[in-house]
């Protein structure tokens, strides 16, 4: 019986997304599962337009961007899920990445 774990990191820096791909390989690749990324997926960005001056100068604005990126990891279990997923919940993830994880 073959187990599938789909983990899917999103953040707003990808240094840190990266990193903490990395991470989760190093650690889930000693227990024998099969590990089938880290894929990037596209990403997001929002743009936003201000004025910069509330009562006068409309025409004088101020442009900013938001990007999210997202990473996509599938671990393949065929033998010790069990100790794939307690490696796991042991580690220590950074804050400022949202992880979403799906069995």
């Amino acid at each position: 019986m073959s187990q599938k774990i789909r983990i899917k990191l999103k953040s707003y820096d990808h240094n840190l997304v990266d990193r903490t791909a990395e991470k989760i390989v190093k650690t889930v690749k000693p227990t024998g599962a099969v590990v089938s990324g880290p894929i990037p997926l596209p990403t997001h960005k929002k743009h936003f337009t201000v004025l910069k001056s509330p009562h006068v100068n409309k025409k004088a604005r101020e442009q900013f961007e938001l990007s999210s990126f997202k990473r996509l990891l599938d671990i393949f279990c065929a033998t010790n899920a069990n100790k794939t997923v307690d490696a796991l919940m042991k580690l220590e993830l950074p804050s400022g990445v949202e992880v979403e994880i799906k069995v």
